[in-house]
């Protein structure tokens, strides 16, 4: 039987990492791509402190986890709602568009 070691989580931590900074260097144009791509972000995080707290034995890191995820929720319920604001005022969510807003 195949035992699950912290490789195995850094390993797919690294790969949602570079998921999502790829998400948000290749795709500028969208912005709901690029909050996606920030959720990616703080999820392999998230999935790098459990895995170091659960290899350690010590609570701290499931902790920060969960104060990890509290902002995560609130970054995503904020940008969404300047999304939608965004919207219903110049009828796109283009990121090239958003320089209008200035002043």
């Amino acid at each position: 039987m195949l035992a699950v070691g912290i490789g195995h989580y850094l390993t797919v931590s690294a790969i949602l990492l570079v998921l999502g900074v790829f998400g948000i260097f290749l795709n500028r144009k969208n912005i709901i791509v690029i909050l996606m791509s920030i959720e990616l972000i703080l999820l392999a995080v998230n999935l790098n402190l459990v895995a170091f707290s659960a290899s350690l034995g010590d609570l701290v890191g499931q902790v920060l986890a969960m104060f990890v995820l509290t902002v995560a929720a609130a970054e995503a319920a904020i940008g969404l709602a300047i999304v939608v604001v965004y919207f219903r005022g110049r009828g796109s969510i283009e990121v090239e568009d958003v320089n209008l807003m200035k002043g």
